[in-house]
C-alpha cells in the first residue's frame, strides 16, 4: 500500500480548460513592489497556462508569494524581493479564467458516504486516540529518512526533560533528521543542559532547582559569544551531548531565528526578520515531512513558507506532511485557520511525543 494517495491533475480536457487563455504577466513597478493586480499563491497545486494547452505545475510554491515568469521558468518569491521589471503573473481568478487554475483536491480522497445524519467524535481534541497518526507517522519518517527531506521546528520544551532531548539527539544520530529550525531559546537550553545539566536552572531529570541556577542560560550565551559561535564553544567547552552538539557532528544544518525577547542572543541566531525567512524558507524548499513540536509561532511561520505538495524528479507529485504536536487544540486551529490545511495534531506532552517516537522507530 502507498504511503499516501496517489496524485490526480486536472482535467485539462474540459471546456473551460481548453478554451483558457494564456496567462499573463505584467513587470514589477519597483523593486519589492508588485503589479497591483499581481496573482497571490497558495500552497495548493497551481497551474500556469503557457498557451497550446501548455499548463505547468508550479514546482516550488508557498501561500503568499508572487509568480515570476520569465521564459516559461517559474519562480514563486516573496513580494519584498522582486526587482524592478520582474514579469509577475497577474489574475485573481483560480478556475482557468486567466490563465491560472488552483487545484485543491489533488490528494482527496473518496469519502465514504454514510447515512448517519449524527455522530459523535468528529473533530480531533486531546481526548482522540492517535494510535494511526503515530503509526503512520513512522512509515512516512522511514521512508524520508533515504528519500526525503525531515525537517523539524523545535520549542525549548523539548530540551527541558533528559529523556525528550536524549531522544531527539538519538532521531538525529540515525538519519531522521535533515534540518532544523528553532529560536534562540532551544538552543540556549540545549547548551545549557550540555554544560550544567539543566534547563532554565532546573535539572532536566530531577526538575531539582540548582543554586544561582538562573544564571545558567546566560553564562552558556556569554560562554558561546566569548568562543565566538556554537561550533567553537562545543569544542572549547568540551560539550558532547544534546541536540545541537548532535547537529553539529552529523553537519545538519539549524536556523535559529530571533525573536525581540531573545536573552544574548547566541552568535549563530539571525536576528534579520528577512534573513531568517530566507533560511527557513531554503529549507520549506526541499521538506517532504515536518514535525513542529510545542511552538506555535515557528510553527506557523514555516507552515506559511511551505507548498502542501512537492514534484519529484521524474515527475511525481507527493504531498508534504506537516505534523503539529502540542498540548492545545488551539496552536493546531490557529495553524490550519492560517493556510496550512494539511497539518495533522498529535495532541500530547512534547516530551512523551519525542520518547515515543524514538522508542518505536529506534528501539525494535
Amino acid at each position: 500500500m502507498s504511503l499516501w494517495p496517489r496524485y490526480c491533475p486536472p482535467d485539462f480536457s474540459i471546456p473551460e480548460l481548453v478554451h483558457a487563455p494564456k496567462v499573463t504577466t505584467k513587470p514589477a513597478p519597483l523593486d519589492g513592489v508588485a503589479p497591483l493586480d499581481f496573482h497571490g499563491t497558495s500552497n495548493h497545486p497551481e497551474y500556469l497556462h503557457l498557451g497550446n494547452g501548455n499548463w505547468l505545475l508550479i514546482a516550488e510554491s508557498r501561500m503568499d508569494g508572487v509568480v515570476v515568469l520569465r521564459d516559461g521558468a517559474v519562480e514563486v518569491v516573496e513580494a519584498r524581493r522582486l526587482k524592478k521589471g520582474d514579469p509577475v503573473v497577474v489574475g485573481r481568478t483560480e478556475n482557468g479564467e486567466e490563465g491560472i487554475y488552483v487545484h485543491p483536491y489533488g490528494f482527496a480522497v473518496p469519502e465514504v458516504v454514510d447515512d448517519e445524519k449524527f455522530s459523535f467524535r468528529t473533530r480531533g481534541t486531546r481526548e482522540t486516540p492517535f494510535s494511526r497518526s503515530y503509526d503512520d507517522l513512522y512509515q512516512v519518517l522511514r521512508h524520508d529518512r533515504d528519500h526525503g527531506h525531515i525537517v523539524w521546528v523545535l520549542g525549548p520544551a523539548v530540551v527541558f526533560d533528559r529523556d525528550s532531548r536524549s531522544a531527539m539527539q538519538g532521531l538525529i544520530e540515525n538519519g531522521y533528521c535533515h534540518a532544523l529550525l528553532a529560536g534562540n531559546a532551544l538552543a540556549t537550553h540545549d547548551l545549557e543542559a550540555a554544560l550544567f545539566g539543566t534547563g532554565l536552572g532546573q535539572d532536566i531529570y530531577t526538575q531539582k532547582l540548582a543554586p544561582h541556577g538562573h544564571y545558567n542560560h546566560l553564562e552558556i550565551i556569554n560562554r558561546v559569544r566569548l568562543h565566538g559561535s556554537i561550533k567553537a564553544a562545543i569544542a572549547a567547552l568540551g560539550l558532547s551531548d544534546g541536540i545541537i552538539c548532535a547537529c553539529e557532528k552529523y553537519g545538519i544544518p539549524y536556523v535559529l531565528a530571533g525573536s525581540i525577547r531573545d536573552d544574548g542572543p547566541l552568535p549563530e541566531v539571525i536576528t534579520d526578520v528577512c534573513q531568517a525567512q530566507d533560511a527557513m524558507r531554503n529549507q520549506a524548499r526541499r521538506a517532504t515531512t515536518v514535525i513542529a513540536v510545542a511552538t506555535q509561532l515557528h510553527s506557523i511561520a514555516f507552515g506559511n513558507m511551505l507548498p502542501g505538495y512537492r514534484v519529484l524528479l521524474g515527475g511525481e507529485v507527493r504531498p508534504v506532511f506537516l505534523y503539529l504536536v502540542d498540548m492545545s487544540e488551539f496552536s493546531a486551529d490557529k495553524l490550519a485557520n492560517r493556510g496550512s490545511a494539511q497539518a495533522q495534531a498529535i495532541l500530547t506532552n512534547a516530551q512523551d511525543f519525542m520518547v515515543n517516537l524514538f522508542n518505536n522507530l529506534l528501539k525494535e
